[in-house]
């Protein structure tokens, strides 16, 4: 049996079918631009009837877009907040695709931002993402001035930057009472860089909740920049000797590094020390003992903020409804 090979369509070879100019059809297309409704009609119903498909670079050109948006990681994503970022990223890519659009994934370190100035001087991109929130970030700054459309994932005080978040303060604050309402009450807290917003949001949770149960806290047994197995060592070496009853850690990467000191000084959880994570994940979970975790739905964030962004670039937008939710789990770790 003999398969007919289906005809690829050009502007120029449905002008000559349908006996009009280039431009007419590009109008017809596009629906801007003045026609006659019969000639716009016949060249819909050609295009129907032949599935022609219009190539996307051709488009890209005509629009001045390149369907391309940006990803920017920090460096050191992959050994801190592989979770958060790949959850993250798999939202992002699946809104992104829903509308013809890709991602390019790049990442920065530090304060080399000669990725990003790559992405807009060279006009690679529609608009970038960047994936965290930090204090007076130099990124945000050149984006600003440079005129690109961007969305920052994470808080952010400027409200003229576009930004969405999980509820990180409230989550945060829920939890903390739950461990003070559990008789808890020499909880140390384990955070990140102080420069992230998100370990600022998470802090003044923990202060709100000691504040509403109207229970002091000691702020000897706040430890931020705990960032490595050294510094996650000291934390616990400085929590036990203030006699913390509970350990409150900000995400779970410094949970996981916890849960490893304690197991090597031999202090067992949760009967001789509570413990719980600001951030779920199924290696805790997994755990023995499962730890006590906030659990976010990080893959819905990275769809809405693809969805965000794609809407600031005027894009048609279906109607999207994102909820920032969490759920506390309650397991072992803080019986």
């Amino acid at each position: 049996m003999e398969i007919k090979e289906r005809r690829i369509y050009t502007l120029d070879d449905i002008a000559k079918e349908l006996g009009v100019s280039k431009t007419t059809v590009s109008r017809a297309i596009s629906g801007k631009g003045r026609i006659s409704k019969e000639t716009r009609e016949r060249v819909q119903r050609f295009i129907q009837e032949n599935d022609y498909q219009p190539n996307a670079v051709a488009k890209g050109l005509a629009q001045k877009k390149t369907y391309n948006l940006a990803l920017v990681h920090p460096a050191d994503y992959a050994s801190i907040d592989f979770p958060f970022f790949r959850d993250c990223t798999n939202g992002i890519c699946k809104m992104a695709s829903r509308y013809n659009y890709d991602i390019i994934i790049s990442m920065i370190d530090g304060e080399d931002l000669s990725p990003i100035h790559r992405l807009v001087l060279n006009r690679k991109v529609d608009g970038i993402i960047l994936s965290r929130a930090t204090e007076n970030s130099a990124a945000q700054k050149y984006l600003k001035d440079s005129g690109m459309p961007y969305l920052v994932i994470g808080l952010c005080p400027d409200e003229s930057t576009v930004s969405v978040d999980n509820k990180n303060q409230e989550a945060s604050q829920e939890l903390t009472e739950i461990m003070l309402m559990k008789g808890i009450r020499r909880i140390a807290l384990f955070g990140g860089k102080e420069s992230h917003n998100v370990t600022q949001y998470r802090y003044q949770g923990f202060v709100r909740a000691h504040e509403r149960m109207k229970t002091a806290y000691d702020k000897e047994l706040i430890m931020m920049n705990v960032e490595n197995q050294v510094k996650v060592l000291e934390a616990v070496q400085r929590a036990v000797k203030a006699k913390a009853d509970g350990i409150l850690c900000m995400d779970d990467f410094i949970t996981d590094m916890t849960l490893s000191c304690l197991r090597e000084k031999g202090i067992h959880i949760p009967e001789e020390l509570k413990l719980a994570s600001l951030y779920d994940s199924m290696q805790l979970e997994n755990n023995i003992p499962s730890v006590t975790s906030v659990r976010f739905n990080t893959v819905k964030l990275g769809e809405y903020a693809c969805f965000k962004l794609l809407k600031l670039l005027g894009e048609d937008m279906e109607q999207e409804e994102f909820q920032p939710g969490y759920q506390v789990i309650l397991r072992e770790s803080t019986k």
